[in-house]
Formats: structure tokens, sequence, C-alpha cells
């Protein structure tokens, strides 16, 4: 209530939101995001993000956090929700979203866990994991994926999953119980700033989610700060074809369903690069809207990326 003081005098702090409704017309920009005001604050575009039309940084990822608390919602009543949308999957979403698209493993997790499984593809498949590695997934959702590449690192190996909704934490932590699985953790937080230290991991996974973040060149920042030299890139996402339409780009519900939000092909392979990715590969898998299609995307992260000064986080 302190914060909404101070908003409402306008003497620091962010402007309420009726008052921010259009503020990000140039026009408005300055007394919205004016000295004080972070980029994803107050009605300030995120740097780096990609396609913001749809909404400023922070609802964006509160509608996101909503999406996905009521999907985990759905699973606890054995309702199945989906990234492309509706409260249930329908035969034609299943064959582009979900558990569909794992192979028979799947059938060794608890059924929540299929479930809650929204992604767009099955990064476990295509990351080469090893015994003994440390593995992150980012934005790690029932925790299907932490719990498969658990099994595939083995007892000495460590896979850790990162979500920043609680209801999907409590039921990725619910599943791991069920299925006995002792070398997994799952970490709450965003995946614009991990709570992992720097060079702490030798994988990072992600499905069908970096698409949903307003920040991508930060996520693509924090997965090179806390991987090691030399470490591996492999996720499963949504790739927008170039002339993805406004109305799309400008569709929450489109965000949300992790369509508008994507980046094109080049847009990612540069991100990649610039955070200090090399060897990045994106190859189409099938498509999941009009102007989007899922995609494996592939990377090493080069030894140059320290010395280039990436950013420190938390626990480092």
């Amino acid at each position: 209530m302190a914060g909404l003081g101070a908003a409402a005098t306008g003497e620091s702090g962010c402007c309420p939101p009726a008052a921010r409704e259009g503020c990000c017309e140039p026009e408005e920009k300055d007394g919205c995001c004016g000295p004080g005001h972070e980029a994803g604050t107050c009605g300030c575009p995120a740097a780096g993000a990609a396609g913001t039309g749809a909404g400023e940084a922070g609802e964006i990822r509160e509608r996101v956090r909503e999406r996905y608390a009521a999907a985990a919602a759905s699973v606890e009543s054995r309702d199945a929700s989906c990234c492309a949308g509706g409260d249930v999957i329908s035969d034609e979403q299943r064959a582009v979203f979900g558990a569909g698209l794992y192979g028979e493993e799947r059938r060794e997790l608890p059924g929540a866990a299929e479930l809650a499984s929204l992604g767009c593809g099955n990064p476990t498949a295509v990351a080469g994991l090893r015994e003994g590695e440390t593995v992150l997934d980012l934005g790690s959702g029932g925790g299907i994926d932490v719990l498969l590449s658990a099994r595939r690192v083995g007892p000495s190996g460590t896979a850790y999953g990162l979500d920043m909704t609680d209801e999907m934490l409590e039921l990725a932590r619910s599943n791991r119980r069920e299925a006995g699985v002792a070398n997994a953790e799952f970490l709450k937080g965003t995946i614009e700033e991990v709570p992992l230290p720097d060079d702490s991991v030798d994988v990072v996974i992600s499905n069908c989610v970096i698409n949903l973040s307003a920040d991508k060149g930060r996520v693509f920042a924090e997965a090179a700060r806390v991987l090691r030299p030399g470490g591996r890139f492999a996720v499963s996402d949504v790739i927008a074809d170039p002339g993805m339409d406004e109305r799309t780009r400008d569709d929450m519900e489109q965000w949300t369903g992790c369509i508008a939000g994507a980046l094109t092909r080049e847009q990612f392979a540069a991100g990649l690069e610039a955070a200090g990715f090399t060897d990045v590969e994106i190859a189409e898998t099938h498509r999941v809207h009009e102007h989007a299609a899922a995609a494996i995307v592939r990377a090493r992260l080069g030894r140059r990326t320290r010395e280039a000064g990436r950013p420190t986080g938390p626990g480092a």
C-alpha cells in the first residue's frame, strides 16, 4: 500500500494502472518512463523485448503467470490446459503441443506430469545429456523435462527446474515425490534472473517458454552466465515467420499462448550470438500456427563469453 500512495501522488514509483493506459505513446513516454523508471516498469517497454506490442513487460509476466497457474490447477482436477489456448486440449492442439510429442519414456512418469506438459517439443531428446551432468530447465512447469533429465544424468548428476509460478512448483514437487526422483530440484524465479551461480550448469534446456518472455536478450544472457564455458543450449521453442502480422503480435492471448512473443529464426540466432553462443542450429519441427512453427534450437557457449563481460547474477 505504501507503493500505491507514492505512485498516486506522482512523487516516485509508477503511476497507477488507470493513468498508464496508452502511456507508451511517444508523447506520453517522458511522463510515464522518465528518470527513476526502469525498463519493464511503469508501462516502459523492456530493453531487448521483441514484439512487446502485446503489452508492457510487467503485464505480460503477470498474464503468463495467471495462465499457467490456472493450467496447474486444471491438472490437479485432471483437466488438461494447453499452451495453444482453451481449458482443454483439443485433438488438433494435441498434435502440436503437449505430452504427445514425447516417446514412451513419458509413461514412466506420474500422470500429472504428463497432463501438465504444455510444450512444443522434447528438448531432453536433443540435449545429448550425459551421466553426471548438471541440467537447468527454464520454465519447468509440471516438471516433465526435469524428471526425464534427472534420469538421463543419473544419481551423480542434477536436474534443476526453474519456474515463477507457485502452483506449477507445487505440482512439480508433487510429481518428483511420486516419481521417486532424488536428483531433481525445483527453484522459484524468473528466466530473466536465474537463482544459480555463474558457471554452474552443463546444459540449459527449455520447452516452449522463451517465447513468453518480454526480455529475451536477458534470458540468453542469463543462460550464458550460468553455463560453464563450452556448455550446451538445447531448447524447443516457437519461431515466428518473418511476416507475422501486427494483429497477432498485439494479441495478449496469442502471447500467453506462445505465439505473439516468438522471435523469428534470424532474431533468435542473433540473440544467442550476442550472448556469446556459437554453432547455432535452428531446425523447424512442425507448424503450430499459420504464422509460426515449433523448432529445435541448439548452440554452444563460446569460451570468450566471460571475457566479454557477461552479467553476474544472484548467487554468483
